[in-house]
């Protein structure tokens, strides 16, 4: 497809790189010579030359960045590599680019985030003509971010270190798509998403994370090729890193998502850059109905409580509360309306535009009837109930209602828009394989033609880790189950002396367990939700003893090296819940196909998870641990011993003096 515009240059062949005595070897780092990561290397430079797709599970401590990163240089073409999560891009771009740089020299790289994380330079300015500000916090940040745009080169939020994460004025203000002028915008040379379009043009690689890299995709269907769409350029190939995730990244982008908060934001955004421009003295009237109506709306569908439930009931709401849904898209009709009778406005055809796009959003999910998706709705609640801001006053909690429509299987959207469009893909991740095969990833991937391969870990897992299943468990299911889980956690983390993560497969799980085990423990214990992911792994690990209480997101893409993280224990069998709507339609549509879904979806997904979760303790050669795993259906289900046959060749034991022992040895 498309070469950068850089001339390409000698590099060093992979073995003059990897091999031993090898540039590599001569490095500062600490050098072992990995015969896994030069295999891996020449299978991703071979893929690439002869433009075939490749599929590599590479074991913890393979060293895959490097193995993929110098054969991507190698081409002499740009390459796309994208990755899970936005901690390994910072990985990537900020600590193995610049060590290649040391050895190689100079490389022409860019890294990507989404537009959200960027400033909106036009928005600003209409921001500080008209102020519309909520309270002495936003007027803080307000002139913090005036502040920082007469200086800032990138435009990137994470810039700004006293900026939380929850920001509502940076929502006033982000780059997103949706409320972009592009080419017409007054401030089109000075935005920061034109520099950064720039900067790939002239990168031979460019570092992203998946969800950009789907919503740019997503983007360019909708746009059909429109020369603003998007703004990653074409590459000669994708390397996606963290590939594991992939299906449930983009069935978020292939899907739609209507919530209450865009209507807000589209009013919101409606009278700020339209206030006072000639001809739109009755918008204001207008978006006033508008949050009204969807306020209606929104209270109006039958949800029951918060999380995510089906929405199988579309005809019978039409039927009943239709007046509320159709007097939404009215009003979003007028809106178009006024907006098209706006000349000479620069922000009117965008803004119809956006006003179109949620219109016939909406229209889809409460009125089409597409085989492949299925229709659900979710609560969420952001804030947490009410918390001081850094003025006194409080914060409370907003919820926010979403309606979704996500594809059942999106293997036939990724074999047609991803696998058929670019020359090569690599999908690489430490968690591939289903007792040693790559079917199940495949299948669900529309992975037809690739080469495979799989790399053990660098790590002697037999001498670093003791998998230990504690005998005569209570089946999860039970109720004496917590109990016996919190005299086994007890027992495990007095031989430990904490230096623990308890993962859980449920919040309501994770705090039950909290509270029992709270009062009687002797070691600091840290628990998700109570602080940002980031700060609370940095307590983690700065913090003697201490145990970490966590969920999903603590699960994977955590990386903590050392005596700090001694043990993993895991509450169940990570099986997805069988009531969430997506869950249930893949379920069902496997049935339909004449599969067997729990066998064929729903245990493979809990090996991949698992493996996951049990990858957070060994992380380097020194590393030594103890895994647990409470729940007892590992050895007496049938369905057991896929799991078992899926994991590293970890020793395992039922016995608790073992584990004594373990740590024992571990201290001489």
């Amino acid at each position: 497809m498309a070469p950068s515009d850089n001339p390409t240059r000698a590099l060093p062949s992979l073995h003059e790189f990897f091999a031993p005595g090898g540039i590599l070897a001569r490095s500062p780092l600490p050098y072992e010579y990995r015969p896994g990561q030069l295999e891996m290397a020449k299978a991703v430079e071979r893929a690439l030359q002869e433009r075939r797709h490749l599929i590599v599970e590479a074991g913890t401590g393979t060293g895959k960045t490097l193995a993929y990163l110098l054969p991507a240089l190698r081409t002499g073409q740009r390459v796309i590599i994208s990755t899970g999560t936005k901690a390994l891009q910072d990985q990537l771009y900020f600590r193995d680019v610049p060590f290649l740089e040391t050895l190689l020299g100079d490389l022409h790289v860019c890294y990507m985030k989404g537009r959200a994380n960027y400033l909106c330079r036009h928005k600003l300015s209409a921001l500080r003509d008209q102020p519309i500000l909520t309270g002495l916090e936003e007027i803080d940040q307000y002139r913090q971010i005036s502040e920082w745009e007469q200086e800032t080169e990138t435009g990137d939020r994470a810039e700004i270190s006293g900026m939380p994460e929850s920001s509502a004025l940076w929502q006033k203000l982000d780059a997103r798509t949706e409320a972009c002028l592009g080419s017409t915008c007054p401030d089109y040379r000075r935005c920061f998403i034109t520099e950064m379009r720039r900067k790939a043009l002239e990168s031979d690689i460019i570092i992203v994370n998946h969800h950009l890299f789907f919503a740019d995709l997503s983007v360019r269907q909708e746009a059909a090729g429109a020369p603003d769409a998007g703004i990653l350029p074409e590459a000669a190939a994708v390397i996606f890193d963290e590939a594991h995730e992939l299906e449930e990244v983009a069935s978020s982008y292939f899907g739609l998502s209507v919530s209450n908060i865009r209507f807000e934001e589209l009013a919101r955004d409606t009278d700020v850059l339209l206030r006072g421009k000639e001809g739109a003295d009755k918008l204001p009237a207008v978006t006033a109905q508008l949050r009204e109506r969807a306020r209606m709306f929104f209270a109006g569908l039958p949800m029951a409580g918060d999380g995510r439930q089906p929405f199988t009931e579309r005809e019978e709401f039409l039927e009943n509360s239709g007046d509320l849904y159709t007097a939404v898209c009215t009003t979003l009709r007028r809106m178009e309306a006024e907006m098209e009778g706006l000349t000479g406005v620069d922000e009117a055809p965008g803004l119809k535009k956006r006003v179109a796009r949620l219109r016939s959003e909406l229209e889809f999910l409460l009125e089409s009837n597409a085989n492949n998706m299925v229709y659900w709705m979710e609560r969420r609640v952001f804030g947490g109930g009410t918390a001081p801001t850094a003025r006194g006053g409080a914060r409370t909690a907003s919820r926010t209602t979403f309606l979704q429509a996500t594809p059942i299987d999106v293997s036939e959207l990724l074999h047609e828009m991803v696998f058929e469009q670019i020359p090569t893909v690599v999908l690489t991740s430490a968690t591939l394989t289903v007792q040693g095969g790559f079917e199940h990833m495949r299948k669900r991937l529309g992975l037809t033609e690739a080469r495979e391969l799989v790399v053990p870990s660098h790590f002697d897992y037999g001498k670093q880790a003791l998998l230990y299943l504690p005998p005569n468990m209570p089946d999860p299911r039970e109720p004496d189950f917590q109990e016996a889980a919190a005299n086994v956690i007890r027992r495990v983390l007095e031989i430990t002396r904490g230096r623990a993560f308890c993962l859980f497969t449920s919040y309501a799980q994770m705090r039950d367990l909290y509270e029992r085990l709270a009062p009687v423990l002797d070691f600091p214990i840290l628990l998700h939700g109570t602080a940002p992911r980031k700060a609370l792994l940095e307590q983690f690990r700065e913090t003697p003893n201490a145990v970490l209480f966590g969920t999903s997101s603590f699960w994977q893409g955590v990386d903590v090296q050392g005596e700090a993280l001694s043990c993993v224990i895991i509450d169940k069998l990570p099986f997805a819940v069988p009531s969430d709507p997506v869950v249930q339609a893949r379920m069902k549509a496997i049935e339909e196909a004449g599969g067997k879904p729990f066998f064929d979806y729903q245990v493979p997904s809990a090996v991949l998870t698992l493996k996951q979760g049990f990858g957070r303790l060994i992380r380097s050669l020194e590393d030594r641990g103890v895994l647990v795993l409470l729940d007892p259906r590992i050895r007496r289900q049938r369905y057991g011993q896929t799991f078992l046959a899926s994991l590293p060749p970890y020793r395992m034991t039922a016995t608790i003096t073992d584990v004594e022992e373990f740590f024992a040895d571990v201290a001489k």
